[in-house]
């Protein structure tokens, strides 16, 4: 079963990447789909330009978000070792990994979280930033959905790399760089939603997102034009055969 769902996802995510895909959109899929196919409870990408530092760019929900805020801003945490040394780190119980990251572990569990497992995104022998994977319960991922955890990685990593190959450094310099400034637009424009509908963030994304989606837009567009005034917050809201 998880074999059909692993292709499942894996086609809907190559389907994405077109010469002009949406950076932003394709992460939060990628972390939707780890969420549902590894039965975990959150998912969030980290990713770092060729010589800035790590920054969060996708997350599958608030807590995930702010946890995975708390590990860059306390430089700790399975997600920065899984950058630097470029392998797999898991800690399936974060009770007892107070020691090896205290501010990070406690963070998580005070979040819910109690198991914890990062995979880089690593190709060419280039890491360019890590997939956290959280659950609510103690206990090991297993083999088999740690490789699927790796190959939706790797996915996205490709995805990343796979175009214009003959400027490969300064181009995914240039994407991750791209990628970063629509993730700060997206949280902007989630905020200005989430105030002017009086709703929380995440249905705020709902609504950004879905709005893209029906209309063939890129997420980053559509939340610019929000910021801009150019798209009302109650519009996020008409269906796409809306003519009104």
């Amino acid at each position: 079963m998880i074999e059909d769902r692993l292709v499942d996802a894996l086609a809907e995510l190559a389907d994405t990447l077109l010469d002009d895909f949406d950076v932003i959109d394709f992460l939060h899929l990628l972390v939707e789909r780890c969420t549902e196919l590894l039965e975990a409870d959150a998912a969030g990408v980290l990713l770092t330009t060729q010589h800035g530092p790590l920054q969060l760019v996708a997350a599958s929900e608030e807590r995930t978000r702010l946890t995975e805020l708390f590990q860059l801003q306390t430089e700790e945490g399975p997600s920065l070792e899984a950058f630097r040394s470029g392998v797999r780190v898991a800690e399936p119980d974060l009770h007892a990994a107070r020691t090896r990251w205290p501010r990070f572990a406690l963070a998580s569990i005070g979040a819910g979280f109690d198991a914890v497992t990062a995979i880089p995104m690593r190709q060419r022998g280039e890491t360019i930033g890590a997939l956290n994977i959280f659950r609510r319960n103690r206990g090991d991922f297993g083999e088999r959905y740690l490789q699927t955890a790796q190959a939706l990685a790797d996915v996205a990593t490709i995805g990343l790399f796979q175009q214009r190959p003959v400027r490969h450094y300064e181009f995914v310099t240039e994407q991750l760089q791209a990628a970063l400034q629509s993730r700060v637009v997206v949280e902007q424009a989630k905020g200005f939603v989430a105030e002017r509908l009086a709703v929380d963030m995440a249905t705020a994304f709902t609504a950004l997102r879905g709005y893209a989606s029906g209309r063939g837009l890129k997420l980053s567009v559509v939340a610019a034009s929000v910021i801009e005034g150019e798209l009302g917050a109650q519009a996020l809201l008409a269906s796409p055969d809306d003519r009104g």
